[in-house]
């Protein structure tokens, strides 16, 4: 009751004032009680109508800010939500590594037509300055020609030629390089020397080119290939002097009229036909299935494919490639053989099609033009194993040295060390064995060892049932000279 009173004292106290003293005024001057009072109830409302004014904007303000604080609490729930369905960091990097790549690859394809649009553009210029050249010559020529055919007008004749006109005329117009006309036999004619002519620059080319075949030759070698007539052969890689088996080479092999050929008679009708790289897809795809036999029983041995330098130009091929080591660890043991040439001439866009399978499977370089090997750098872009003919190092020590800028006695050694080891290819003679010793080269491989044997076909079929590929090689009877070598 008391803190109810002390709240409306005020107004109770007015009240009773209003009673007290407009009471007595009602009875004797009731006008003005009247109007008094009005007045009083215009106050009274005036102040109620501010006091509502001032509640409403109070309200207002109040409004405003739940809604502000509503926004708030909205915008917060919002950017939750927004992260916890963004990607994570880790994903959103590979994702830009990924986009980076491919627009390296992309670069790198268009790099490689700008340089064979410039060697053709050079070509051609070269082209034309040599038929802007050859005309300097040419109107003495030109003017003894028109002499003889005038001389040969004028000259008295039993009956008119006609046909020397329109062969006169038609000399006018015959340009520099045209075929000399026959002119009739006179005593005062004498033969005009032919010109000579420079040679024609012919663009560069990634392969050089070779003689055609006859055509119904190349039609039976496409048929062959578009068959069955593929097939993988594989050849041991041996250690020195020990001779144990500790790789093989995946060598393909065509079967044309039931007779198995080698490389060198169907590959140049394949790339000239574009089909290299459908070579190398299903040579690869059987040699992993190689590759995934030799892991699961246990063995440690590699197997390496000589790729052809054209698969660099198809990133389709290379993609496939990375995404098959992506997918199947066993196939660590494969190693890819690319030219030396090759490996000194990538470009942006190779480099980037290279770096997803290194560490996945092994690179090496074959074919090589020289012996000049600077470890460090084919280190550095992955190569393991460096293989050279035999033919290349046993050479007279006045020919390597034009080869190498090292002694080749160095050349092994300087490669072990950086964790490269060298090959010996192409060995056909026992008695090149003990020279490859005596020059520290630790692995060798050719007829001598073991000639290419094919894979069984249940092998390919069937790649969980089946022994290894090849057997490896019987211990072959050595000449006593290869011996006493060998003892020194």
């Amino acid at each position: 009751m008391v803190p109810v009173l002390g709240r409306y004292a005020g107004l109770l106290t007015v009240g009773l004032l209003g009673l007290v003293v407009f009471g007595p005024l009602a009875v004797f001057l009731p006008l003005w009680s009247a109007l008094t009072l009005g007045v009083l109830s215009a106050g009274v409302a005036g102040l109620a109508l501010t006091r509502i004014a001032v509640l409403k904007a109070r309200c207002e303000k109040l409004s405003g800010e739940v809604d502000l604080l509503s926004r708030r609490l909205l915008k917060v729930e919002t950017g939750t939500a927004t992260a916890a369905a963004q990607p994570q960091p880790e994903a959103a990097e590979a994702a830009l590594r990924a986009q980076i790549e491919e627009l390296t690859v992309e670069f790198g394809l268009l790099s490689g037509i700008v340089r064979d649009l410039t060697g053709v553009v050079t070509a051609q210029d070269a082209e034309i300055a040599r038929l802007n050249a050859r005309p300097v010559a040419a109107p003495d020529l030109r003017s003894e020609i028109r002499a003889e055919i005038r001389a040969e007008l004028a000259a008295p004749a039993p009956e008119p030629i006609p046909p020397l006109r329109p062969q006169a005329a038609a000399l006018e117009a015959l340009p520099v390089a045209a075929t000399r006309p026959v002119l009739p036999a006179s005593p005062a004619a004498r033969p005009i020397p032919p010109l000579p002519l420079p040679p024609r620059p012919i663009p560069p080319r990634p392969i050089p080119p070779r003689p055609a075949r006859e055509p119904e030759e190349e039609a039976e070698i496409i048929r062959a290939f578009e068959g069955e007539g593929l097939e993988i052969h594989l050849q041991p890689v041996v250690t020195l002097p020990q001779r144990k088996v500790v790789a093989y080479e995946a060598l393909a092999r065509l079967r044309v009229g039931g007779v198995s050929t080698e490389p060198e008679t169907f590959l140049p009708v394949l790339e000239r036909h574009g089909r290299t790289t459908e070579l190398d897809r299903r040579m690869l795809q059987r040699a992993a299935i190689v590759t995934r036999h030799l892991a699961r029983r246990g063995s440690e041995t590699m197997l390496t494919y000589g790729l052809s330098p054209l698969s660099l130009f198809e990133p389709g091929l290379m993609r496939e490639l990375a995404r098959m080591a992506a997918d199947d660890p066993a196939l660590a043991g494969l190693v890819i053989g690319l030219p030396q040439a090759s490996w000194r001439g990538l470009d942006a866009g190779q480099r980037g099609l290279l770096a997803p399978l290194r560490g996945r499977i092994g690179f090496g370089l074959d074919r090589p033009d020289d012996l000049r090997f600077d470890a460090a750098e084919l280190a550095a872009l992955g190569i393991g194993q460096v293989k050279v003919p035999a033919e290349m190092l046993l050479r007279p020590a006045s020919e390597r040295d034009r080869l190498a800028d090292i002694a080749v006695e160095d050349t092994a050694p300087a490669l072990a060390r950086a964790g490269i080891r060298l090959v010996a290819t192409e060995i056909g003679d026992e008695a090149d064995v003990p020279d490859l010793i005596d020059l520290d080269v630790p692995f060798a491989q050719g007829s001598a060892f073991a000639t290419p044997r094919p894979v069984r076909a249940e092998v390919l079929a069937t790649p969980s049932d089946g022994p290894v590929p090849p057997p490896e090689p019987e211990p072959e009877r050595r000449s006593f000279r290869s011996v006493l070598r060998r003892a020194v």
